[in-house]
Order: C-alpha cells, then structure tokens, then sequence
C-alpha cells in the first residue's frame, strides 16, 4: 500500500453517486415511504440536471443497497424491507476517515461471530456462493475493475451462510459503504485503491474463505478478526499520514 502521507486529495463524487445520495436521503428520512413509484428516469433527469444516463445509474446503486426494486413496466418503488429501519447508518456515513472507522467497528462486532457461525452452519450452496464471490473479486482485479460489489457480496454470502436473516439485514443497511475499496466509496483515493492493498485484501478474504471451508469457526472468526482489524490499521495509518501533511504544510505556511 502507498504511504498515507502520498495520498492524493479525495476524489469528488460522481453524479450518479451524488443522484444515489440525495435519494437515499429523502428514502431514509422518510419523504419517499416504503412502497411508493420513485419519479420518472425523464422527471429525475430534468430535476437534477442530468442525463438519463446517470440516473439509471444511482437507480442501480439504491437498488444493490437494497433500498429500491425495479418491477416490469411498473416502475422503480421503494422497498418495503426491515433495513430501513437502519437508515441512519447509512446516512451518517460520509467521507471522513473516522466514519470509515466506525463502519469497520460495526463490522467487527457482526462478522466476526457471522464467520464463525458460517463456519458451523453453511451449507453446499453457501459456501459456493462464497468462493464465487471470492473469484469474481479476483477476475475483476486481473481486469484492473472495481472489485467492491465482489468485495461486499463475498461478506454478504458469509453472512447469509450464518442462516440468520438477521445478519444480512444489518450488513445491507449498511450496504456499498462498508467497502472501501472500490472507486465508488467515498474513501477511495488512487493510493488505497493499489494492486497492492487490494491483493492484500484477498489474503485476508482467502483465509477466511479456507476456515469456513474447514468448519472451523475459531479459526474462522479470527481469520475475520484479523481482516477487519487490519482494516481499521489502514485507515489509522491513513489519518497519521494525513496529520503530518497538514502540520508539514502549516510549517512551510508559518516559515
């Protein structure tokens, strides 16, 4: 991974990403309730001031946050799904490092114990679906892609091989957001998107993927442990290199 301190300025988001979170907001908030036709692509289009484009992009983004569905013919609707009563999570997340961080120290205390008990209770299909997720991050890494839907769904099989819906709820409400590595979070930035940190992760992800595959939930959960921890390094290390940039550039301003 780069040095922290030679991280490039935060990228500004897409507008499909700046689409996505103005909806999402007013889905979260309540303004668009639970069941209701979001507007046209045409009347999205005119109201933000984009094309028809990036706006069936930030309906694909709400629909993998599980947060809208399209039906035929009918139209996008907002889901009616126990998720949303995280919403908050969501909404509080922005681009700041320590957002990243409490996002990892959520993670922690629900996917260490879902590794394990994936571990214990997957069955045949589970775990394929989790090698699947595994590979395709991979294939998209050869590719030089942008793995975070591989990187999330490979942490959304493992939570959904626990068989306790209630795992995959919390992990969706959190949705996208919760991978940094993917050039649409908020976080990523050319050094932490690296061949390197990615090929890291997957490391760490084969680990996991190997103790599950073993029925061996200790090893499992600190396979997981160490994942995440590693994680929130990064990001410490990040915020360091971050200080020391500001006080380098204050001291050159004062001299």
């Amino acid at each position: 991974m780069d040095s922290p301190a030679e991280s490039k300025t935060e990228r500004k988001p897409k507008l499909s990403e700046r689409v996505a979170n103005a909806i999402r907001e007013q889905v979260l908030k309540g303004e668009i309730p639970p069941g209701d036709k979001l507007p046209t692509e045409s009347r999205m289009s005119a109201f933000f001031g984009v094309s028809r484009t990036v706006v069936r992009e930030a309906i694909a983004t709400l629909a993998a946050d599980g947060l809208v569905e399209a039906r035929q013919g009918a139209g996008v609707f907002v889901k009616d799904h126990p998720t949303l009563a995280f919403g908050s999570i969501s909404l509080d997340v922005g681009n700041r490092i320590s957002h990243a961080l409490n996002v990892i120290e959520v993670r922690m205390g629900l996917e260490i114990e879902s590794a394990g008990l994936a571990a214990l209770r997957r069955n045949a299909a589970q775990e394929a679906q989790i090698q699947e997720a595994f590979f395709e991050f991979e294939r998209l890494l050869e590719r030089g892609e942008a793995t975070g839907k591989s990187d999330f769904a490979f942490h959304r099989a493992i939570a959904v091989a626990t068989n306790n819906p209630y795992y995959v709820e919390v992990l969706d409400a959190l949705g996208m957001r919760a991978i940094p590595c993917d050039i649409a979070s908020p976080w990523g930035t050319d050094s932490i998107l690296s061949r390197e940190y990615q090929e890291g992760l997957q490391r760490e992800h084969l680990a996991i993927l190997k103790a599950i595959s073993a029925s061996d939930p200790d090893t499992a959960r600190a396979a997981m442990r160490a994942h995440l921890t590693a994680s929130q390094e990064r990001y410490r290390v990040r915020l360091s290199g971050q200080q020391a940039k500001w006080m380098s550039g204050t001291a050159t301003r004062r001299g």
